[in-house]
């Protein structure tokens, strides 16, 4: 009996191909770079599961390009790259990988925000220069983390793994959520539920852990950054289009915050032009998520959705269960 067909859109790591060969004939982009539009439509058509990144948009299009795909596996934890209404008109299973990377989203946060407050890069460049004079008193002072106001927009699994490390700091963890947590899991993390605005004024550093959704989409514009400290840093390991990049660079211009550390992108791979020559910001490429170990178990964790379903069990991480 011949394997089902599947097309993926990465090469992936050895784990997950191993276990895809096993179960599909798989067809890998296997070349540099993300595959064109065009070439995913076209590879589509006889496939019967298909593993993509975010780059791929999964709507009307591509599902009218393959008319016998029955899973699309998602290798993220966010899927507004997938339009799962489209998917649950056709019965496709849509998927994604939650989890997995929480704890390595939040190690990277921190790693902004450390950078930022430290002014790590601008250090980093300077001592690279040849121009570093040696140490001095007022040389690259940056702001203190510990014992400072750490505001998180978002408490779900990474904004909770933010707030564990924020312990260790000394830190008042304050945070906004649509509905509060419970009072015992405050008291574990030992957070506050404030109100939005609140937050903003009151935060020290800003970390947003937030889906990308209607009603999040330009979250923090500029009527929520004229609210925020001029002393203030604004954290972002979510998704661009929850930071109005215009608003950003304006109130950076002005001095209304002291600085920004950013991992995604309001139109990535694009970044405003007005952030990139900014010494008060930190720009990193979309990669919170990419430590090999966390990288290579959300790849297996997309095979094993696609391998449940054509197995005859439940895939794991179902975004549109009604479908099955």
């Amino acid at each position: 009996m011949p394997k089902p067909k599947l097309l993926s859109t990465h090469k992936l790591f050895e784990a997950p191909r191993k276990l895809l060969d096993e179960h599909f004939e798989v067809e890998y982009w296997e070349k540099a770079g993300r595959p064109p539009r065009a070439e995913v439509l076209a590879q589509v058509v006889d496939k019967e599961a298909l593993i993509c990144l975010l780059t791929e948009k999964i709507n009307d299009e591509l599902l009218n390009a393959a008319p016998k795909v029955r899973i699309v596996s998602n290798v993220a934890v966010g899927f507004d790259n997938i339009d799962v209404a489209a998917c649950t008109r056709r019965k496709v299973v849509a998927t994604n990988t939650p989890g997995v990377l929480d704890e390595t989203t939040a190690d990277f946060a921190w790693t902004l925000l450390m950078a930022v407050a430290r002014r790590l890069v601008e250090g980093d460049q300077l001592t690279r220069s040849g121009a570093w004079p040696g140490w001095n008193l007022d040389q690259l002072c940056g702001a203190d983390v510990w014992g400072k106001t750490l505001g998180l927009v978002g408490f779900g699994r990474i904004g909770r793994a933010v707030a564990r490390r924020a312990v260790g700091f000394g830190m008042r963890i304050i945070y906004n959520d649509a509905i509060p947590v419970a009072p015992d899991v405050e008291k574990q993390f030992n957070a506050q539920f404030v109100e939005r605005d609140r937050l903003f004024a009151e935060a020290d550093f800003i970390s947003l852990h937030v889906p990308l959704l209607p009603e999040t989409r330009r979250l923090i514009s500029t009527a929520q950054l004229e609210k925020m400290k001029r002393t203030a840093f604004l954290i972002n390991t979510s998704r661009g289009p929850v930071v109005d990049e215009a608003a950003l660079v304006a109130a950076l211009e002005v001095g209304q915050i002291a600085g920004a550390a950013l991992d995604v992108y309001e139109n990535e791979p694009v970044v405003h032009p007005g952030l990139v020559g900014r010494k008060d910001v930190v720009l990193a490429p979309h990669i919170a998520s990419a430590s090999l170990e966390t990288r290579t178990k959300m790849a297996m964790m997309a095979a094993e959705n696609c391998v449940a379903l054509f197995t005859g069990k439940r895939p794991p991480n179902v975004l549109n269960p009604e479908v099955l």
